[in-house]
């Protein structure tokens, strides 16, 4: 897994070859949104990438994956973050569902920045409804990242392999970030940080209902 496209740390505390990088991922991440939404995802190769941002190829993989990773890299952030911190969560106080819930809200609010990564994932999400590669890059990704978070719940829970509870726990959690990343998506008007964080939290306060409901 790469770093994440920002810190966690504050500015002063990154050395100078952090903040370099930093600098360097942000460039391709921008620069490749841009040009695959004016272009398209596929008319733009790899080196026009590089070039554009005045990196080598060898730079940008020791970055990111592939063209897929890099204009997905925004959503990735913020999952990269939940996943981090499922080490540090307080587990076995209160319901895994509500500690889950608190956590990405938690990582949402580290993304915001003024407005810039709320662009990056319009643009992102953009692209993945209309380019194959990039979705199915992400449900790997999500595949892959959710079984981290999951063996990670597990252990510091003790439960069996076969206990069905942290997976189902985390599923909820994601099926309700994507729901009101839709409906964010949907509204019209400007898309701030607040706004998805506030649909968010409406989904949260759905879900017992959810688990209940009847269509009666």
């Amino acid at each position: 897994m790469t770093a994440d496209l920002s810190s966690a740390s504050e500015p002063g505390t990154l050395s100078l070859r952090e903040r370099k990088k930093l600098r360097t991922r942000t460039a391709l991440v921008d620069t490749a949104l841009v040009l695959f939404t004016e272009r398209g995802f596929d008319a733009v190769t790899l080196d026009e990438l590089c070039e554009a941002v005045e990196v080598s190829k060898r730079t940008f993989f020791r970055n990111f994956a592939s063209k897929e990773q890099v204009a997905s890299a925004p959503l990735e952030a913020l999952w990269n973050g939940l996943r981090d911190d499922v080490e540090h969560l307080p587990l076995g106080r209160v319901p895994v569902l509500e500690v889950l819930q608190e956590a990405l809200l938690a990582a949402l609010a580290r993304r915001d920045d003024g407005g810039a990564w709320v662009t990056r994932v319009r643009r992102s999400r953009n692209l993945a409804e209309r380019t194959p590669s990039i979705a199915a890059y992400g449900l790997q990704y999500c595949d892959h990242t959710s079984a981290a978070v999951e063996a990670t719940l597990r252990r510091r829970l003790g439960l069996d392999s076969a206990d069905p509870r942290p997976r189902l726990a985390l599923d909820l959690v994601i099926a309700s970030f994507h729901a009101a990343l839709r409906a964010w998506t949907a509204k019209p008007g400007p898309q701030t940080h607040a706004g998805l964080a506030a649909e968010l939290r409406s989904v949260f306060a759905t879900l017992p209902d959810a688990l209940t409901f009847s269509g009666a």
